[in-house]
């Protein structure tokens, strides 16, 4: 329990970090010859069906297959933007960032570029 809490904290931080924005997750059967027949469950162990759609609370898209279970990010991180003015806000409820002026968050700054 604890080495998948642990592996589930690297996982969520690398994704947060990095600017590659899918992970694929192999089905695993118990042992040779189990076969998996209609769901897969996911790391948090959640049961979904094949060939469904999610999203989850850590705003990643996800698909499972017969294969596996996909998720990318659904958001797009600013990059360009400037940065001695203004600060990126990542709003969990929007699954969106905004880029805002520091001295006043009310105030937008402008965006030239973004990566997925």
């Amino acid at each position: 329990q604890k080495t998948f809490l642990a592996c589930l904290l690297v996982l969520s931080v690398s994704v947060t970090l990095s600017n590659a924005s899918c992970y694929f997750q192999p089905i695993k059967p118990v042992k040779r010859g189990d076969e998996i027949i209609g769901k897969i469950y996911d790391m948090k162990g959640v049961p979904h069906e094949f060939n469904t759609h999610w999203k989850t609370e850590d705003c990643l898209d996800c698909s499972c297959y017969k294969s596996g279970i996909s998720c990318c990010t659904s958001y797009a991180i600013p990059v360009n933007f400037d940065e001695e003015k203004c600060v990126r806000i990542f709003d969990n409820t929007a699954c969106a960032y905004k880029v805002v002026e520091k001295a006043d968050h009310s105030k937008k700054c402008e965006v030239y570029a973004s990566v997925l």
